[in-house]
């Protein structure tokens, strides 16, 4: 029996998770759960999360496959929330410092990245993965030594090297999130962390219709054809790199604001692999992704994630949300890797 069209287009594996979603928040509603507070935390764990995952689709597109590299451009970002909390420069300010400050050093950082995977072609994934768990390594020693001497940031015994979590409380903890919020059925809609995620959501789309985008996805769909019109793929390879390397440090500003804290150390050692898992669970594959698998994505694991802790909580002893976490998660990417590319 063959699936209608609409749903072979929306994919069986989508299907499948949208349906287990729904199970959950049915199961929710029977038990008399608090149906509110879960639908205003998958909404905020939206907005905290989809930047990242927006960050893997100029990879995609620019024929670097999933990019298990972003570390590095998370790493930019927090160097830039660690140099603005310890300028203690408050508020909007503070996270467009941290933003700033983020880029760029990301842009010479993504083009040395895409250099490196220019130099290793057909090895990008495997390459990015060891080069993010090399450089999160790296960082773990310079964060113990970096000159920092901010009394709530460094250890309070020694005051020598910054502390694993770092609070944003009284700074810009939740900044944008409390921008324009308000509430809607009981559920405060964080509008401001919506508005950056959806409006780079935009950029990025506007941004694959310029010249510039159009020649990076020539590139990866078509080399000889972008050869014969003298499109270079090695440029607009190192172009893709510093493009996901960007939103990467934009991406855990806007994360860590949300979140209230900032991370250090071994923190983004995996955070590309849910992100991973978000794209393709939308639809994307090693080759090809749209801004509309990132929403799809985003919203439903970041949803699952949310849901399934306090509904298996609330249903039987003990709690399987974690194993369900990592079954949907590594389960996607190996979906996605024995795809056939289109």
């Amino acid at each position: 029996m063959k699936l209608p069209a609409a749903l072979r287009e929306f994919g069986l594996p989508r299907l499948l998770i949208a349906a287990f979603l729904a199970a959950l928040f049915a199961v929710a509603v029977a038990t008399k759960m608090n149906l509110a507070i879960l639908v205003e935390d998958c909404i905020a764990r939206v907005a905290r999360n989809g930047i990242l995952v927006l960050a893997l689709l100029p990879a995609i597109q620019g024929g670097l496959g999933l990019n298990f590299g972003l570390p590095v451009g998370i790493i930019c970002g927090l160097i830039g929330c660690v140099v603005a909390l310890n300028s203690g420069i408050p508020g909007v300010a503070g996270v467009a410092t941290a933003m700033g400050i983020g880029v760029g050093l990301a842009v010479p950082v993504g083009a040395a990245y895409g250099w490196l995977l220019n130099r290793t072609r057909g090895q990008e994934m495997m390459v990015g993965t060891y080069l993010g768990f090399a450089l999160v390594s790296g960082m773990s020693i310079f964060w113990l030594l970096a000159p920092f001497h901010n009394p709530t940031l460094v250890w309070a015994i020694g005051g020598k090297g910054l502390r694993t979590t770092l609070s944003l409380g009284g700074i810009y903890d939740k900044i944008l999130d409390r921008w324009l919020a308000f509430d809607f059925g009981g559920v405060t809609i964080p509008t401001g962390a919506l508005l950056a995620f959806l409006g780079l959501c935009g950029v990025v789309w506007l941004f694959f219709r310029t010249r510039m985008g159009i020649t990076i996805a020539a590139a990866r769909s078509n080399p000889r054809f972008a050869m014969a019109a003298g499109i270079s793929d090695e440029r607009t390879r190192v172009q893709a790199a510093v493009l996901t390397t960007v939103l990467g440090a934009i991406g855990i500003v806007v994360y860590s604001q949300s979140f209230g804290f900032v991370q250090l150390y071994t923190a983004p050692l995996l955070m590309a692999f849910p992100a991973i898992a978000c794209i393709l669970i939308g639809g994307a594959t090693v080759s090809r992704a749209t801004i509309g698998n990132v929403l799809l994505g985003t919203i439903l694991f970041q949803s699952i994630l949310t849901t399934a802790l306090p509904v298996t909580s609330q249903v039987i002893e003990g709690d399987i949300s974690e194993t369900a976490r990592l079954i949907i998660q590594n389960g996607m990417i190996l979906y996605a890797l024995t795809r056939v590319s289109k």
